[in-house]
């Protein structure tokens, strides 16, 4: 890529998320902290949503954004929706907690009238673009209602805040995540010594959602020993030839680069010269660790230093040893597999709804309160002392995070490439999500009514 359509690039995405990158270190996304959240406050516990049913006016900048950007991307949802029965539940993974009776996803046949009034919008003629955009916020405005998502907050059982009222959590964190581009090779050398695993034969994956519906969203991974479902092998036992004969080697890289390429969980390989796109294709099931937090408590780091230049430049200066201890601290292992023939090159890589995602419009949530293919509004302030300017814009949820947990929480798609990991890497704001769903669940929701 040649340094003048970098830096085009870099501009288009700096616009695309509406934010200036500064020069404090900000979080990496998914490196510190399990993506973070808010600390709930003393005594406090995370035990679900809350929803409030909003209108459009309270969609601070709601009138700027340009919601035409949106439709196409929402129209490949509802193309993956499409061949669903209309009965079917839009998102089987719901599972909102105590503090909500209805449901913010209702069947597939609710969507269709969205769906379908949005197919005949790129149709139609139009004056001119500001028409276009006019007639598009026209659709969300008569096909949807805002519901603003809150984190409940009950008190911990013995602790601190134990017998007082449960409480609202108004805000969360929004982060940025991209598709980095590596070198492999097709032969392990002493250099490019990490395989790239395509899904094991033997990796059993078991949404627990299917056998017990309080377990809606929660999922794990295993194999079969003598009938019984077995925990697979950690990072540490993958990388001491755990697996070795039983799953396809896609490619070999530098570990720290396979590190990095599964936390994002998609990117691009030149290998031999050829180019290889690859996508997440499930894991191993063990817990994800931050190797930011693993930094700090060694004492390494320091909360105020981690960022992904300093922690790839940790790994870099370590000895191999110390840096593979790191690295192994976070017994997750990412599977892959490679993406062939994607309906459009120039578009981002597949979501967990199984779409391509879209620069800038593309957002990942927790799918137990979010359901894959609704619009998301975003309500990010800024902060003008240190030149930040407010991020408020509608996205479209087609991804998820092993790490991405909490009503209020969101990871925003931002690209491709070196200069798309600059933006990501610098993106880590607090702000309010609101959910856009159709009209006759917003109407269910109110009167509490789940049918």
């Amino acid at each position: 890529m040649d340094l003048l359509k970098e830096r085009n690039i870099a501009a288009a995405l700096a616009a695309a998320v509406l934010i200036a990158i500064g020069l404090a270190a900000l979080t990496f996304t998914g490196v510190i902290g399990d993506r973070p959240r808010l600390a709930p406050g003393a005594g406090l516990e995370p035990a679900g949503a809350d929803v409030e049913r909003a209108p459009f006016s309270a969609l601070s900048g709601w009138l700027l954004d340009d919601a035409a950007q949106t439709l196409p991307v929402f129209l490949r949802s509802c193309a993956r929706m499409a061949d669903l029965p209309a009965d079917a539940p839009a998102n089987p993974s719901e599972r909102l907690g105590e503090g909500v009776a209805a449901s913010l996803s209702g069947r597939v046949g609710d969507w269709r009238a969205a769906c379908d009034a949005a197919a005949e919008i790129p149709v139609q003629q139009y004056t001119d673009e500001n028409a276009r955009t006019s007639a598009v916020r026209a659709f969300y405005e008569f096909h949807f209602r805002p519901i603003r998502l809150y984190e409940r907050l009950v008190p911990t059982p013995g602790g601190a805040a134990d017998g007082r009222a449960a409480r609202r959590g108004e805000t969360g964190r929004f982060t940025g995540y991209f598709e980095p581009y590596y070198q492999a090779s097709p032969v392990r050398s002493a250099e490019f010594s990490a395989a790239v695993y395509a899904r094991p034969d033997d990796l059993v994956m078991v949404d627990l959602g299917r056998f017990r519906p309080e377990l809606a969203g929660q999922r794990v991974a295993g194999r079969v020993v003598d009938g019984a479902l077995d925990p697979y092998p950690d990072h540490a036992a993958i990388n001491g030839g755990a697996i070795a004969g039983r799953a396809r080697v896609l490619a070999y890289m530098r570990p720290s680069d396979l590190l990095f390429l599964q936390i994002q969980g998609s990117g691009r390989l030149t290998v031999a010269g050829r180019a290889l796109r690859i996508g997440y294709d499930g894991a191993n099931g063990r817990p994800y660790t931050a190797i930011g937090r693993t930094l700090i408590d060694m004492g390494a780091l320091t909360k105020e230093s981690v960022s992904m230049q300093t922690i790839r430049g940790w790994l870099d200066r370590a000895s191999p040893d110390a840096a593979r201890k790191v690295r192994e601290s976070n017994e997750s292992f990412v599977f892959f597999r490679v993406l062939e023939a994607l309906p459009d090159p120039d578009l981002g890589p597949v979501g967990a709804q199984g779409v391509q995602l879209t620069s800038g419009r593309s957002i990942a949530v927790d799918p137990r309160y979010t359901p894959f293919g609704a619009p998301v509004w975003i309500d990010i302030p800024g902060d003008e002392k240190v030149r930040k300017d407010p991020v408020r814009r509608l996205l479209i949820a087609q991804d998820s995070g092993g790490a991405i947990k909490g009503p209020v929480r969101g990871d925003i798609f931002v690209g491709s490439g070196p200069a798309a990991g600059e933006v990501a890497g610098g993106f880590n704001e607090i702000g309010a999500m609101f959910v856009l769903i159709p009209t006759a669940l917003a109407d269910r929701l109110a009167s509490g009514s789940s049918s």
